[in-house]
């Protein structure tokens, strides 16, 4: 009798700590999801900062123009050039994206020397927005990469042992691994923002299960980063994106044509 009652004491501990458990992966779920939550309202606060409409007190009827359509359409092209311009001073090689075109341009010096079309495209609900300022205000400034990730080599290498003589020459015939690797890739730009481009086709079986392991890969690593903040009492760094799908050839002359610190201007 005072076994059965020790093992209903035993069970019923355990039951405790189960339940005991339970409710602090859910205190924390719900914990994490708050935060989550929070991180673009921040993102958006910090931007508004840095970019927001300032009134002047002695023109009050700039404060009509924050919200005038007209005016934000006519602003919205205004900071794309504007962008093309400062870009077309340098001498280095830059990527022009319009998104109502659906089109993404390499240019150099103002002129275009690669163009390609979007088959699909998915933006984060900030740049979806017809009517802010803010955007467009920080659209004005090229977006300049800070790190990239990419399934394909930026620059590829070949390492060649030099023959003693002609008679020892053999040319090697070493295929690009890009010919057949799937070509994706992630631009994280030093304003926070991410530009995802991934290829359009699907050539090869694996194709698929490579691009979801890829941006898996980078998902962990941003969640990882992400947690790390959380437990600390911290709100997450929400990171505005801008994905694409463009064919596979276009991706890798995209990639491998822009510089390690690449510059984009973007026309949402």
């Amino acid at each position: 009798m005072e076994k059965e009652t020790e093992k209903i004491y035993i069970s019923q501990e355990r039951k405790n700590k189960i339940l005991a458990w339970m409710i602090i992966v859910l205190c924390f779920l719900a914990y994490y999801s708050v935060m989550s939550i929070l991180a673009p309202v921040k993102k958006y606060k910090e931007l508004k900062k840095e970019y927001g409409f300032v009134t002047d007190e002695k023109n009050k009827g700039d404060e009509r123009l924050y919200s005038d359509s007209t005016y934000l359409a006519l602003l919205k092209e205004k900071s794309f050039l504007q962008s093309r311009v400062t870009l077309a001073e340098s001498d280095s090689i830059y990527l022009s994206v319009s998104l109502p075109d659906s089109s993404v341009t390499l240019e150099i010096n103002g002129v275009s020397v690669h163009k390609a079309y979007i088959k699909r495209m998915n933006v984060s609900r900030m740049f979806r927005s017809e009517n802010d300022y803010i955007m467009l205000s920080m659209l004005a400034s090229p977006l300049t990469a800070s790190r990239n990730f990419a399934t394909i080599e930026k620059e590829p290498l070949m390492i060649k042992i030099a023959p003693r003589d002609t008679s020892e020459y053999v040319p090697d015939i070493i295929p690009d691994t890009a010919d057949y690797e799937p070509v994706n890739f992630i631009l994280e730009m030093n304003n926070g923002i991410r530009f995802c481009v991934y290829q359009e086709e699907r050539i090869n079986a694996g194709d698929g299960i490579r691009l979801f392991l890829f941006d898996l890969g980078y998902r962990v690593r941003n969640a990882a980063r992400a947690f790390i903040r959380v437990v600390t009492f911290r709100v997450p760094e929400y990171r505005p994106y801008i994905k694409i799908r463009i064919p596979r050839a276009d991706a890798k002359i995209i990639y491998r044509a822009l510089p390690e610190k690449g510059q984009i201007a973007v026309y949402s």
